[in-house]
């Protein structure tokens, strides 16, 4: 595990029920698949250097370890083995910030929202990191703590992150409208944010999707159309859009 690579998982490896982003994010490939067993790669040395700080040496090479093979289940999809691994970690050194981030991260994915915004919101309190933002507010819009999801889109736009973190938060405050009806709403915090981009990339097509799919649950199929046959012209195989754009009539 390092640094960067935990950053990257952050946005783009967590789920939504009952939403598009998980089928977006299906799209992009990102989803592991059982696979031979492999070595499992260490720690940044950061991480190493800190877990060693507060448990000593041998402690905290130990703990280093299994906390690498925490982010390895992780990224495996074997989410309740990390939840164990970090969780047994955090006892012991709970202000070591990575170690709260794949806690926090494992139980998103478990469903276990109030656990994973506690694990996230400290991780944050302890090593800033805008790339967690969005997986706080989705868990703060699962437990439908609407000011909440506001608060943390406000935190969002303040740290001027990334393109890709500025679009994943816009998803999930948008689609905070949709969860209490006001699907009018939600097409305008999307569409706010939405420009023609110079180079397509994927935050872009799942922006898209979300769009093209609220208009069509709000029986705009003229608009809902136009957004699926953009992402068609761009990736035909992204998700489900032409299964989407057939059975809109086209």
């Amino acid at each position: 595990m390092n640094r960067r690579r935990a950053d990257e998982r952050s946005t783009e490896e967590w789920i939504d029920e009952g939403s598009v982003r998980d089928a977006a994010l299906a799209a992009t490939g990102r989803a592991t698949t059982p696979a031979a067993k492999r070595e499992v790669r260490p720690l940044d040395q950061e991480i190493s250097d800190e877990l060693v700080g507060v448990l000593g040496d041998q402690r905290g090479k130990r703990l280093s370890e299994r906390l690498a093979q925490a982010s390895e289940a992780l990224d495996r999809e074997r989410f309740d083995e990390a939840r164990r691994l970090a969780s047994a970690i955090a006892k012991e050194a709970p202000a070591v910030a990575a170690v709260q981030e794949v806690l926090g991260l494992a139980n998103y994915r478990l469903g276990r929202y109030k656990q994973a915004v506690a694990a996230l919101q400290q991780a944050q309190e302890l090593h800033e990191n805008p790339e967690l933002l969005p997986v706080i507010a989705d868990g703060y819009r699962a437990m439908r703590r609407w000011q909440a999801v506001e608060r943390v889109w406000e935190q969002i736009k303040a740290a001027s992150p990334s393109q890709e973190v500025m679009a994943e938060g816009r998803i999930v405050w948008a689609n905070s409208f949709a969860d209490r009806g006001d699907l009018s709403a939600a097409i305008q915090a999307m569409t706010d944010g939405v420009k023609t981009p110079k180079r397509v990339r994927p935050h872009h097509l799942r922006q898209w999707y979300v769009l093209g799919d609220l208009h069509d649950r709000l029986g705009d199929t003229i608009g809902a159309r136009r957004y699926f046959a953009t992402i068609a012209d761009h990736d035909h195989e992204f998700v489900d859009v032409m299964h989407r754009l057939r059975a809109l009539g086209r």
